[in-house]
This record gives structure tokens, C-alpha cells and sequence, in this order.
């Protein structure tokens, strides 16, 4: 029989193995998010710390694993370009002070509301943006803007990336990147001890350093020097509109994408479940500290968390350390980061940007579910063509209009002998969505003879129903609908 004191030192020994891999998988990941958020390189790696040494520690999951996430890049670039870096500091600590108080109000549950279709496009949309901006950075170039005018750069940059030695050199790192990431996970298992990512990012500085290759390097400042607290005039902006509705952008995505993540990880284990709302807490506790630290904003990712558990991790153990081994790098080894290409880490953010992408899932979907696979691929068109935020309400309202439309089944019977009157039997969800469809049914009926209306089969009558039906009744038979009995007519 084995002793407690046995499994407590087995699972101690996995967790210190585990922390290992989720810190070689989180390294990189850390350092290109915040790159291509257009944040100084450190930025990634404080939040990273913190999502270890704080989020870590705070119950809610055990397992999954937080820092900056992908799919905020866009919308943290967006908000530095507009607002300036100062201002991120304030846009994420008031994320976080909502993250608490919707924890703390016990709606975290109701983010499982969110429609599974919306989240994918969402994810598809963010994946799709990342990829149409990075691909600038892998030639060393600045992206236009927006998606769609990024997209419609892309023959001008073949041609510049064609006429330029250097720029081609990026390229080609940061294509080696892309394709040493997709062909190790095909390699024997003792293979994948190393995480993709850093084999690839490793490489590529390796090669780079080597051969004296002529691309830009990761800029470095020191982790001190790049906390930036926010200030007194900083917080002035919170009057402003459009950094108000950011801040509720930033904390709507991130707590959607941390909870996803949580119901992901949760069937990748048998351990305890999830607590949605101490988890939204503990998410908000994390990017409240990476405010005041002037860092990038955190969610939990699932590529770390299930890194985490893949490699055995049992406690929270794990993902604290993991946020120690970010926190001695970063202290110890800051000139290691200027010593990687960019184009590197593009390819490693490009690589995440297809992963986002549900290549494989959206054909059956389309065979089953069509209505979910439009919401989808809308709501990544649109996150594509507008923004974040609006794309993710378009997707919203679709959802809710799709839901209506499937939600509002009728039947429509006639049985019309040719004698007396004509029965007309309506069963089902009678809503304004279907009422085009009962009034032509109607309106085809005998104009000369009577009609009996039986509405006993209806689950659900609306108001703009029941006053056309009753309109309509007035004026075809001079008298107020009566429902007929239950099985009055067969």
C-alpha cells in the first residue's frame, strides 16, 4: 500500500518536471506575444511571472496555466497604438478589477452561456488577424493596420521581400521556424520532451548567431527598467469613450477565453473541476497586479495548460513554478533575449495563428450544424474586416438570430373538405420570425368560406403573432380567434 507521504513526493517530483516543460513551452510564446503586441519583450515575461507567482497560486483550476495569450495581440495593439503604452497599464488594471467583481458577483458560470460558435470564430477571426500582420514581421517590415488592408498588402511585400537579401534571410528564419514547429510533433515520443516552439526558436538563433546573419533582433531593456506603472494622467483617459469600451473588450475576451480554456482542461484530467468564478477571480486578481505593473494583460492559454497536464502535472504546484523559472530567467539571462531573430518568433506566432484556425472541424460542422458554421466563419469575417470587439457582438447577434430562427418551428395543417369550413391546426413555436409564412398560409385559404382556427398545439404564441392572427380572424370570419379544443379534429 503506498504511503501518503509516498504520493505526496511522486506528485511533488512530477510537478517539478511538469513546471520545466510549461516554462520551455511558455518562454517563447511569452516573448513573441508581447513582440508582436508591440510591447517591449519583457512585458510577456512579467506577465508570465505573474501568471505563475500570483494567478497560480489563487484557487479556481488547478491545472491550466495563465499569461499573455494570442489572442489579445490585435486588441493590445490596437489599444497601444491608439491610447499609447502608458495607457495599458490602466486598460489592464480595470480589466481585472471587473474580472473580480463579476467573480465576485458569481457570473462567471454564465460565460459558459456564450455560444461555442462565436467562441471558435472568435478564435478563427484573432487567428486570421494575427497571421495577415505577422507575415509582415517575418520580412521585418511594419504591417499597414487592419486586417483587410494587411491582406491586400501582401503582393506589394512579396515584391519588396523578392528585391531585399535581408528581408528574404528573415523569411526564410522564419519559415524554418514554422516547419521545424509542424514537423516535430511528428517525431518519436521522447522527442517531444522538448517543447516545438523553443527547438524552433532556439534553431533559428542558433543558425543566426552561426552564420552572422544580417536580421533584427529582439530588443532588450532589462525587466526593471520595463515596468512601467501607470500614472496619474494616464488615468485621466479612463473619461474617453473609446477606452472605456476597450477595457470592456478586454475583459469580455479574456474572461471567455480563460473559461473555455478551464472547461477544456477540465476534460483533459480527472482531478478537481473548475470553480468558474474563483477562477474568474484569480484571473483578475493576476491582471490587476500586471496593471500596476504597467504588463501586457493575462488569460489563461491552453496550449500551456495542456502542456502542463500532458506532461503530469497533479497540483498547483506545477504552474507556480513554472512562473519562478520565467521570473530567474528574466533576472539572470536578460542578453539571451537580444540574441533572438524576430522573424522567429513571427514564425512562432504565424504557427499559433493557423492552430486557431478550426481547418478540420469546420467541414463536418457544415454537414451537421450549417447554422453554427455560418455564425462562425461570420464572426471571423467580420473580427477580419471591423475589430475585436465588434466583430465578436456581430457574431453575438447572429447566434441570437440563428437561435430565434431554429427556436421558432411551426406546423401549419389545413383540412379543407371542400364543405363548410376550412381547419386550419398550428402547432409548434408561433414567433415574428414565422409569421410571413402563417399569413400566406392564411391569406391562400377560401376567401368565401369560414375558417376555425385550432392554436391548442402551440408551445409559444408572441404578441406580434397573436395580434396578426387575431387581425386577421377579425376580418376573414368577423369574430376574435377561439382555439379549438385539444383533438377536436383529428
Amino acid at each position: 500500500m503506498t504511503s501518503p507521504l509516498s504520493t505526496l513526493r511522486s506528485a511533488l517530483r512530477t510537478d517539478f518536471t511538469s513546471s520545466l516543460v510549461v516554462f520551455l513551452v511558455a518562454l517563447p510564446l511569452c516573448v513573441g506575444v508581447a513582440v508582436a503586441s508591440g510591447v517591449p519583450a519583457e512585458l510577456g515575461l512579467i506577465t508570465g511571472i505573474v501568471g505563475g507567482l500570483v494567478t497560480g497560486l489563487l484557487p479556481g483550476s488547478s491545472l491550466q496555466v495563465s499569461g499573455p495569450a494570442a489572442g489579445l495581440t490585435v486588441l493590445v495593439l490596437t489599444a497601444v497604438q491608439e491610447y499609447g503604452l502608458p495607457a495599458l497599464g490602466v486598460i489592464v488594471l480595470a480589466t481585472g478589477l471587473l474580472q473580480l467583481a463579476l467573480g465576485a458577483l458569481r457570473l462567471g458560470r454564465f460565460f459558459r452561456a456564450i455560444s461555442l460558435s462565436v467562441v471558435h470564430g472568435m478564435l478563427a477571426g484573432i487567428g486570421l488577424v494575427l497571421i495577415a500582420g505577422q507575415v509582415y514581421a517575418l520580412a521585418g517590415q511594419k504591417a499597414p493596420g487592419s486586417g483587410t488592408a494587411n491582406i491586400a498588402g501582401w503582393p506589394g511585400l512579396l515584391v519588396d521581400i523578392v528585391s531585399s537579401g535581408p528581408a528574404v534571410t528573415a523569411v526564410g528564419i522564419g519559415a524554418g521556424t514554422v516547419v521545424v514547429m509542424t514537423l516535430w510533433k511528428k517525431l518519436p515520443g521522447r522527442a517531444q520532451l522538448l517543447p516545438g516552439p523553443l527547438v524552433a526558436v532556439g534553431a533559428a538563433t542558433l543558425a543566426t548567431a552561426v552564420f552572422d546573419l544580417s536580421v533584427a533582433r529582439v530588443e532588450v531593456s532589462g525587466l526593471m527598467e520595463a515596468i512601467q506603472p501607470p500614472g496619474g494622467s494616464d488615468f485621466a483617459q479612463l473619461t474617453e469613450v473609446g477606452l472605456l469600451t476597450t477595457i470592456v473588450a478586454f475583459t469580455l475576451i479574456a474572461s471567455a477565453e480563460s473559461l473555455f480554456s478551464a472547461a477544456a482542461v477540465d476534460r483533459l484530467h480527472t482531478g478537481p473541476k473548475t470553480d468558474y468564478d474563483k477562477e474568474l477571480m484569480a484571473q483578475g486578481a493576476g491582471n490587476t497586479v500586471c496593471g500596476l505593473l504597467g504588463a501586457l494583460p493575462m488569460t489563461a492559454v491552453i496550449v500551456r495548460s495542456a502542456a502542463n497536464v500532458q506532461a503530469g502535472a497533479r497540483t498547483k504546484v506545477s504552474r507556480v513554478l513554472h512562473g519562478l523559472w520565467l521570473l530567474l530567467f528574466a533576472a539572470l539571462l536578460p542578453a539571451a533575449l537580444g540574441m533572438i531573430p524576430t522573424a522567429a518568433l513571427a514564425g512562432v506566432l504565424i504557427h499559433a495563428g493557423f492552430k486557431l484556425l478550426p481547418v478540420k472541424e469546420l467541414r463536418p460542422l457544415w454537414r451537421e450544424h450549417r447554422g453554427e458554421a455560418v455564425v462562425l466563419m461570420i464572426t471571423a469575417g467580420a473580427i477580419l474586416v471591423t475589430n475585436m470587439f465588434e466583430g465578436v457582438l456581430i457574431g453575438l447577434v447572429m447566434a441570437v438570430v440563428k437561435t430565434a430562427w431554429e427556436t421558432s418551428h411551426i406546423h401549419i395543417d389545413v383540412d379543407d373538405t371542400g364543405e363548410g369550413a376550412v381547419r386550419v391546426r398550428i402547432r409548434g413555436h408561433a414567433t415574428f420570425l414565422r409569421l410571413p409564412r402563417i399569413l400566406d398560409t392564411l391569406e391562400g385559404l377560401p376567401a368565401d368560406r369560414p375558417v376555425e382556427l385550432n392554436l391548442a398545439g402551440l408551445r409559444h404564441l408572441d404578441h406580434a403573432c397573436m395580434s396578426a392572427l387575431q387581425n386577421w380572424a377579425d376580418q376573414h370570419n368577423a369574430h376574435t380567434i377561439q382555439a379549438a379544443p385539444t383533438g377536436a379534429w383529428a
